[in-house]
């Protein structure tokens, strides 16, 4: 049996990341699988060294306004088949989703909605929700392994927030939005960093504006799910604070596949 990383980033703007380190951590951490979200940006904007990053199969799905949104994968293991999108026109046309089948499991790479500018993109980000829960659901029906990766867009529990109180009616921690969650872990999958780690302060997003990253008031939004068949074969998950360059960080999982 082998064992695999799988990382996960939303690096908010892809080609800015380059005079980061980019690709110099990725060299570095050299994950199997790395899924990004809010690249930003087309595949014939991005430059040729994130077009085609040495032993890696990319795969790209942008959203058709430009400058906004978009996943991306990296990958070591040639997936079996790969989808772009949720098949509903109106989450599509935003780019936030890439489905990659593999051998030993599905793997979705999304960047869920933002419900905070209105009413109406609540109300889109509660539907997306359940457009991608049914889409799960419907894989894992017919008795396929999942795991899920991405930009949640929720912070599930009070010890996901620094400031909990203070953000009751902020949309990101929302009782729906929370519930929702409850709802999915229910179906029969699980948040995989909290089978091994219980701890507060174990954030994923700081707001740029405020230099809340400097004192750590920080969200957990950035998850990995896998569907419950996994349980024993996920062997660590991890969230990396330290790595710098966007607003978020990454994030990661290491899983046992194959006899």
């Amino acid at each position: 049996m082998a064992s695999i990383n799988i990382m996960s980033w939303n690096v908010n703007g892809l080609r800015s990341m380059v005079k980061k380190g980019f690709l110099e951590w990725v060299a570095e951490s050299q994950p199997d699988i790395l899924c990004l979200q809010e690249t930003k940006a087309q595949e014939r904007q991005l430059p040729t060294n994130l077009r085609h990053i040495d032993s890696y199969i990319p795969y790209f799905f942008s959203a058709e306004r430009k400058g906004y949104s978009g996943v991306a994968v990296y990958t070591k293991l040639p997936p079996v088949n790969v989808e772009y999108g949720l098949g509903e026109i109106r989450f599509d046309v935003e780019g936030r989703t890439l489905i990659a089948e593999y051998e030993d499991f599905i793997l979705f790479n999304i960047y869920f909605p933002n419900g905070k500018a209105s009413d109406e993109r609540l109300q889109y980000k509660m539907d997306f929700y359940d457009a991608f829960m049914e889409r799960a659901d419907g894989f894992r029906d017919e008795g396929k392994d999942i795991i899920v990766c991405g930009d949640v867009n929720t912070a599930h529990k009070e010890i996901d927030l620094a400031r909990p109180k203070q953000n009751e009616k902020s949309s990101g921690f929302l009782p729906q939005e929370r519930e929702w969650i409850d709802t999915f872990l229910d179906h029969g999958y699980l948040d995989t960093l909290r089978m091994f780690d219980q701890g507060a302060e174990k954030y994923t997003w700081w707001d740029l504006k405020t230099r809340a990253r400097d004192r750590n008031v920080g969200w957990r939004i950035d998850y990995f799910f896998a569907s419950e068949s996994l349980r024993d074969r996920i062997t660590s998950a991890y969230i990396l604070p330290e790595v710098m360059g966007s607003d978020h960080c990454p994030i990661g999982i290491e899983l046992d596949i194959g006899q």
